[in-house]
C-alpha cells in the first residue's frame, strides 16, 4: 500500500512535466527538461518566428526520495506534448535584442503498472507560456540572454490523470560560447530559477526548482548540427500545503540527462528541423526516463524584407 502511495503521489507532481512549452532557441520556454540544447543560450536574429515542437516523455523505473528504485512491477508510463509557438525579436539600435513569446501545448499522460496494480490516461491542454521579455546581446564569440516568463493555467482544473495546472514564474539567464569566427561550433547554457504559486483549488505548493539545459557542438557544411545536450536539475525548496500527500512529505528532486542532438537547416522554407534524445543518467524522488524532442521552427518575417 505504502508503494501504492508513493507511486500515485509522484505522478500526481511529476506529470506537470508534459505541461511545459519549451523553445527558448526560437520561443518557446524551458519548463521541460531536455527541451533545450545547442542554442539554449544563443540569441536569435531578429524577425517574428512560427514553430512545433513534439515532446514525449517515456519511463520505466521510479526513483524513490533516497535515490533507490522503487519495487514495482510492470511500470510503463508515457508523456506527451504538442506545443505552437509565436515569438518576435528586435533589434534596437546600438542596444540589446528584445524578444516577446507565446506558446500553448496540448498534453497527455498514460500510466501502467501491474503490482502495484495502477492504470490512468488523461490529456488537456498544458499551462500556457507567456514570455513579455526577454533581452539578448550578442559579442563576436559570445551572446548572452535573461528572460522572465510566465505559465499561465488553464480552465482545466479537474483533469484526470494531468497534473493540476498552477502559475508558475521563471527566471532565466545563460550564454553561448563560440569557437571560431564562423559561430559554428560553440557551447552553450541556460539556467533558470522556477517559483510555483499554490496550485488552484488545491492546497499544495511545489517547491522552487533550479535547473540548467544546453549542449556542446558544433555546425558542419553550413547547413548540419550535431551535438551532445544534456540538463541538471534541483529542487531547492520543499513542496508545502495541507493537502500535499504524506508520501511526499520532505521529498526533494533532482535529476541529470544527457543525450545526442541533430538538426538541420532548411534554407527554402528558412527552418530548422532538430531532433533531441536524452536518458535520464541520475535521479531522486521522480520517474526515471528518456525524453525525445522533435522541432520545426521557421522565420516567417524579418526586418529587411
Amino acid at each position: 500500500m505504502k508503494v501504492a502511495r508513493l507511486l500515485g503521489s509522484l505522478v500526481y507532481l511529476v506529470a506537470s512535466v508534459t505541461h511545459g512549452p519549451s523553445m527558448a532557441d526560437e520561443g518557446f520556454g524551458q519548463r521541460v527538461l531536455g527541451a533545450l540544447g545547442l542554442d539554449a543560450g544563443s540569441q536569435q536574429d531578429p524577425g517574428i518566428y512560427l514553430g512545433d515542437r513534439f515532446i514525449r516523455l517515456t519511463a520505466d523505473r521510479l526513483i524513490g526520495p533516497n535515490g533507490r528504485p522503487v519495487p514495482i512491477q510492470g511500470l510503463n508510463v508515457t508523456g506527451f506534448a504538442n506545443v505552437f509557438a509565436l515569438a518576435g525579436t528586435y533589434c534596437f539600435e546600438a542596444g540589446p535584442y528584445y524578444t516577446a513569446a507565446f506558446a500553448a501545448p496540448v498534453a497527455g499522460v498514460s500510466l501502467r503498472s501491474d503490482l502495484p496494480a495502477q492504470s490512468f490516461d488523461g490529456s488537456g491542454l498544458g499551462d500556457i507560456f507567456i514570455q513579455p521579455v526577454k533581452l539578448g546581446w550578442r559579442l563576436p564569440r559570445l551572446d548572452l540572454t535573461t528572460s522572465y516568463s510566465l505559465y499561465a493555467p488553464t480552465s482545466q482544473v479537474n483533469r484526470r490523470g494531468l497534473a493540476h495546472s498552477q502559475w508558475m514564474h521563471q527566471v532565466s539567464a545563460g550564454g553561448t560560447v563560440f569557437f571560431d569566427d564562423e559561430r559554428a561550433f560553440r557551447l552553450s547554457a541556460l539556467s533558470s530559477y522556477n517559483i510555483y504559486e499554490r496550485k488552484p483549488n488545491i492546497a499544495v505548493t511545489r517547491g522552487d526548482t533550479f535547473q540548467i539545459q544546453g549542449g556542446l557542438g558544433g555546425r558542419f557544411f553550413n547547413l548540419l548540427d550535431l551535438g551532445v545536450a544534456g540538463y541538471a536539475f534541483w529542487q531547492v525548496a520543499a513542496d508545502t500545503g495541507s493537502q500535499l500527500p504524506r508520501s511526499l512529505e520532505g521529498t526533494s528532486e533532482y535529476a541529470v540527462g544527457l543525450g545526442p542532438e541533430v538538426g538541420i537547416l532548411i534554407p527554402p522554407i528558412r527552418g530548422k528541423l532538430s531532433v533531441r534524445y536524452e536518458w535520464e543518467l541520475q535521479s531522486r524522488a521522480r520517474l526515471d526516463g528518456q525524453v525525445l524532442v522533435v522541432s520545426l521552427s521557421l522565420l516567417s518575417w524579418k526586418p529587411d524584407e
